[in-house]
């Protein structure tokens, strides 16, 4: 068994829509850390998904919903550390505004 660490979702921008952030291809991630940072002037909600191989990212699989982040404000998502992913299954997010805020998730994978 081999465990690489790494981030998962280098530094960006998270989109106002429904979008894929990372996919455990052919390994099981341990999520370690997940950080969001709103860049904007105003408060900014994020809600986060972790999505099993085969599904989409809906109310069953959402792990955070409509965080709302205050201007500068930077939030770790305890609710994260420590989920699991198996192999196929994906972190997904959605922003209340474009261009608000970043995101960053680091963690295991095990191969």
């Amino acid at each position: 068994m081999a465990v690489n660490v790494r981030a998962l979702i280098a530094a960006k921008q998270a989109e106002a829509v429904q979008t894929t952030q990372y996919t455990a291809s052919g390994v099981r991630t341990i999520i370690d850390k997940f950080t969001a940072t709103n860049t904007s002037a105003g408060a900014v909600t994020l809600s986060v998904n972790i999505v099993t191989s085969g599904d989409t990212a809906g109310s069953q699989n959402l792990i955070v919903k409509a965080k709302s982040l205050a201007a500068s404000e930077t939030y770790t998502f305890p609710e994260m550390v420590g989920q699991v992913l198996e192999p196929s299954g994906f972190i997904s997010t959605l922003a209340g505004a474009a261009t608000s805020i970043t995101i960053r998730a680091s963690g295991r994978e095990v191969s």
